[in-house]
């Protein structure tokens, strides 16, 4: 006994490819179903459901009863812990023309939890800071007195985000980028309104996010950008 975290513990646990696979599909920041989490895992419902009992034993999920349904998602800080460990991990062996199609769509776009990340979330991150809407600001970013009416124009209001108990903009280091993209209430409200505006879409059972073509015209006329 030491007196320190067992960290040795939550090690057991990410190192099981299945398991592994599960807390990331989850990273989507939805709340997902065993079956669907099997699925995402390529494992059996049974398999599936014992893995489950240990990430949820280990304190890294929580089951969310909805109706006759057990769902899952991330306990709270798992998701960032997740993010960081990914920016240690090396690439995964890509075998397959699948694997490597998906790991591009991956680095592309994504959700990280609730928020854009990719290469798109990045050029939207700098194209925010490049208009004077995001100052970085020690570990996070400020927001200026351009960024209403700016973040209007998407129908972000900041001031409903100001009453939040979050980060208004938090910075998070993007794994696959190696750069920084928002996140905080204003990522995730950014995310939100893309999505409402069908300028981006979640692919099912997946973190993955296409920017629809109304989605490349809209963030050319927002912040001429080019996704």
């Amino acid at each position: 006994m030491t007196g320190e975290a067992d960290l040795a513990r939550i090690g057991a646990l990410l190192a099981d490819r299945t398991r592994v696979a599960m807390l990331l599909a989850l990273l989507s920041g939805r709340a997902m179903s065993a079956s669907a989490l099997a699925d995402a895992a390529g494992a059996s419902a049974s398999l599936a459901s014992a893995h489950l009992r240990k990430l949820v034993d280990g304190g890294l999920l929580v089951v969310e009863p909805v109706g006759r349904q057990r769902l899952y998602r991330l306990a709270n800080a798992v998701a960032d812990a997740m993010e960081a460990l990914l920016l240690l991990a090396p690439p995964d062996r890509v075998t397959s023309l699948r694997a490597s199609v998906r790991g591009q769509n991956l680095r592309r776009a994504r959700l990280c939890y609730d928020h854009l990340a990719g290469t798109a979330g990045v050029v939207l991150t700098e194209a925010l800071a490049q208009r004077d809407v995001l100052v970085e600001n020690g570990r996070g970013y400020a927001v200026t007195a351009t960024a209403p009416a700016v973040l209007a124009r998407i129908g972000v209001r900041l001031e409903q985000l100001d009453r939040l108990r979050r980060p208004l903009a938090r910075r998070c280091m993007d794994w696959s980028e190696r750069r920084h993209h928002l996140a905080g209430s204003l990522g995730a409200a950014v995310m939100s309104r893309l999505i409402a505006l069908g300028w981006m879409r979640v692919a099912e059972g997946s973190r993955i996010v296409h920017v629809t073509a109304q989605g490349r015209r809209g963030l050319g006329d927002w912040l001429e950008v080019d996704l």
